[in-house]
């Protein structure tokens, strides 16, 4: 088993920090105005994507450093994390839920529905900033 490499964790976070401070400025917007304005719904999915794909990084270097099993999915992933103890099972279920919102988001498989989105931005990056925390939470533990 490898050790985490600190700074790419830590470059991770940085990056994820960045992204939820500008997810910020969204955090009150409405599902009307997301629907009404073509340039807000490009930012804030794309800024949405880039904060799951940053969240899976991480786990999936995690995953890779403690030699875990390996996943069969994006949302398995964090499923992995879950029974490794990582997380608790509860965060394990959200990241997987909104690492499947991501998949919907790249590739469009229907389209991206403006009540998640709203969901997303008042709710659930309080959910991001819990799985941030249990990767710090990681960090301290491999220190010792």
């Amino acid at each position: 088993m490898q050790r985490m490499d600190r700074v790419l964790i830590l470059r991770k976070l940085a990056e994820l920090d960045n992204y939820l401070a500008q997810l910020s400025e969204f955090s009150s917007l409405s599902e009307t105005e997301y629907q009404r304005d073509w340039k807000t719904q490009r930012i804030v999915d794309r800024t949405l994507q880039l904060v799951i794909e940053c969240c899976t990084d991480i786990a999936n270097h995690a995953i890779s450093a403690m030699a875990l099993t390996v996943p069969t999915s994006y949302a398995h992933t964090y499923t992995v994390l879950g029974e490794a103890g990582l997380l608790d099972s509860g965060l394990a279920d959200t990241m997987s839920r909104i690492v499947r919102f991501r998949n919907i988001l790249v590739h469009q498989y229907t389209k991206v529905d403006s009540k998640i989105v709203a969901d997303i931005l008042r709710n659930r990056l309080d959910d991001v900033r819990a799985y941030r925390a249990a990767v710090l939470g990681w960090l301290r533990m491999g220190q010792s």
